[in-house]
């Protein structure tokens, strides 16, 4: 199997296990620092868990810690005059959240809806706090729980993304894992406009 080979989304009726597990863990865990991930594998020998999913033909993985639920792509309200990578905003049980869409961040295509789409709920840290956002990508995986080892620095050229979007690589038998650093996807420019958009959204 090729390393950039994806790993196959799992079936979606799993994807409530994924959420209560993400939440538990997260509830239960301090925070780690996903940037320092490779270089504390030789201080650390339990291994990094993380939340999978797939983006186009790649990849990607989120530290569990900075997840909160994954939900299915409902209706979405968009916001006038903002950036294409934000979708709009959802009402999630009464709290406006802005949805970003991962694929255009990326500076591929606004993503196309399938029974497979999934909205995973995140905390980004920023000046003003935690700020809860939606994260738009294919389709999720699975829970993984990586060797600290097998977590390698970023490569300086020949990745999908920018660099300083991610955390780490792992070479795992199914393929080729990409570990982002969520705080970092995102400039502090873009996450002020997505607060503002939170704040002045109105949805059903």
């Amino acid at each position: 199997m090729s390393a950039m080979e994806s790993i196959t989304p799992t079936n979606p009726t799993s994807m409530n296990d994924m959420t209560n597990y993400a939440g538990a863990y997260a509830e239960t865990n301090a925070p780690d620092s996903s940037a320092t991930l490779a270089l504390r594998a030789g201080f650390d020998s339990s291994p990094h868990q993380c939340l999978s999913f797939t983006l186009g033909k790649e990849v990607f993985a989120l530290d569990i810690l900075t997840v909160r639920e994954i939900i299915g792509v409902g209706a979405i309200t968009p916001i006038p005059m903002m950036p294409a990578t934000l979708r709009g905003v959802i009402n999630l049980r009464g709290a406006v959240v802005p949805v970003i869409d991962l694929s255009v961040r990326f500076g591929g295509e606004k993503t196309q809806e399938s029974m497979f789409t999934s909205i995973i709920i995140v905390e980004v840290p920023t000046e003003r706090g935690q700020l809860v956002m939606g994260v738009m990508v294919d389709a999720v995986n699975e829970v993984l729980d990586i060797p600290r080892a097998d977590i390698a620095p970023a490569p300086e050229f020949g990745a999908p993304v920018r660099v300083d979007f991610i955390a780490g690589m792992a070479k795992l038998e199914k393929g080729l894992v990409i570990l982002l650093e969520i705080s970092k996807v995102f400039s502090v420019g873009e996450l002020t406009q997505f607060n503002k958009a939170a704040e002045r959204g109105q949805v059903q």
